[in-house]
């Protein structure tokens, strides 16, 4: 009897309920890919990159000739091994959230048939792995024999280590060990597999996933110089990077020192991501402006027909109805027409996805985000209309027929 009665005054009022019915539904689609995008952000923030981070720190030199390589290690090596704190330093092509290192497609049969994707491929010796400090889930490190030079990006048929993603990519359902990729005219054999390894810039290169990296034991040369994994305490890392361009100018004083490569991994990873934390700043004020908008359209339609019905009020609650009678009427008014609204707004939040999807490479909504989403303008609604519907339960019968 009440629907009844609220869907033939709605019918009278077409034009408003249907400018609040599109508000809430293009509510309702923004805020379910809102509420994923921020979600996607925060886990981005948070991904482990599978290396000891904390104690890490990366300089990088340039500037020298390839026939210096060689000795410019050994001198870098020493000078930052004697400054205080430090606990090892070693030579890698890249780190997490730094500048990329060799980048390549790899093929996981011989006859390069079946494109295994493009993998970030870290150089490192013996030194820089054990700093990595990588979770082997499988096989082993490398051994000292095993670390060969670099013939022109990679050494040829090395051993590597691939993380427990590409595993299970290339290989489900079988021990990756012993397994092999092929690439850049060589043959790689798995020995070990890692929980994780981020690549060097998640999220920005041609990896289909954040792991989609493998780790190589290399030998410093011509091919593999002026980027040193620097270890120490999380304590003193800090104090270590702020004496170390001296240090090194003092054995090395005609390399340039790149300040802004040369940082912990802290601080790289912080820079790196300053774009996502923007870009959730920006969608948490979008999610609270849409909400703030749709909650004053909601008050605002319903204190406009609380003025409109006050006689409609006054002689309900003359022939018997109770203040919580009126009080229902309204909010299941606008239960009705927030689902409206949200049924709208779902398909609409599909459509937008599908477009997002397209052109900016986000994952398919997650159906989670459909309910949750919903619930909250069902609250919003709720709490919204709650003030109109009070002042109209507390009109006096009397007093609404007399002032029509």
């Amino acid at each position: 009897m009440q629907t009844g009665l609220i869907i033939a005054a709605l019918r009278r009022h077409r034009l408003a309920t249907l400018l609040i019915t599109m508000e809430i539904a293009l509510a309702c689609a923004v805020l379910c890919n809102a509420f994923f995008m921020l979600v996607e952000k925060a886990q981005t923030l948070n991904m482990n990159s599978g290396v000891a981070e904390s104690s890490l720190g990366v300089v990088q030199l340039s500037g020298f000739d390839a026939e210096r390589a060689s000795d410019l290690n050994a001198r870098v090596t020493d000078a930052v091994r004697a400054i205080p704190g430090v606990t090892s330093v070693g030579i890698i092509s890249a780190v997490p959230f730094g500048e990329p290192g060799v980048r390549a497609g790899v093929n996981t049969d011989e006859a390069n048939r079946e494109f295994g994707g493009v993998l970030d491929f870290y150089l490192a010796d013996a030194a820089a792995i054990e700093a990595l400090e990588p979770t082997v889930l499988a096989g082993r490190l490398p051994d000292a024999n095993e670390y060969a030079p670099v013939d022109q990006y990679v050494p040829a048929n090395a051993p590597i280590l691939v993380t427990r993603q590409l595993a299970e990519r290339y290989w489900p359902g079988e021990t990756a060990v012993g397994k092999n990729l092929w690439s850049m005219g060589s043959r790689f054999t798995v020995i070990g597999v890692v929980e994780h390894l981020v690549v060097s810039q998640p999220g920005g290169g041609e990896a289909l996933g954040n792991d989609w990296s493998v780790l190589m034991p290399a030998r410093p040369g011509p091919q593999l110089a002026g980027r040193y994994l620097v270890r120490a305490s999380p304590q003193d890392l800090p104090r270590v990077f702020g004496t170390l361009q001296q240090a090194i100018a003092a054995v090395a004083p005609d390399v340039v020192f790149d300040q802004m490569a040369s940082r912990t991994l802290p601080e790289l990873r912080a820079d790196y991501f300053q774009s996502a934390r923007l870009m959730m700043a920006l969608l948490t004020g979008v999610i609270f402006a849409l909400l703030g908008a749709t909650a004053l359209g909601i008050v605002g339609l319903a204190s406009y027909w609380v003025e409109q019905r006050r006689k409609q009020i006054g002689i309900r609650r003359a022939l018997g109805a109770t203040r919580t009678d009126i009080l229902r009427y309204f909010q299941l008014e606008n239960f009705l027409i927030v689902s409206l609204g949200i049924g709208i707004g779902l398909l609409l939040a599909y459509g937008l996805n599908l477009g997002l999807m397209r052109f900016y490479e986000l994952p398919r909504l997650p159906l989670i985000y459909l309910p949750v989403s919903a619930a909250l303008l069902w609250l919003l609604g709720q709490g919204a209309v709650l003030a109109p519907a009070l002042k109209a339960s507390a009109i006096p019968p009397m007093q609404a027929i007399r002032s029509i």
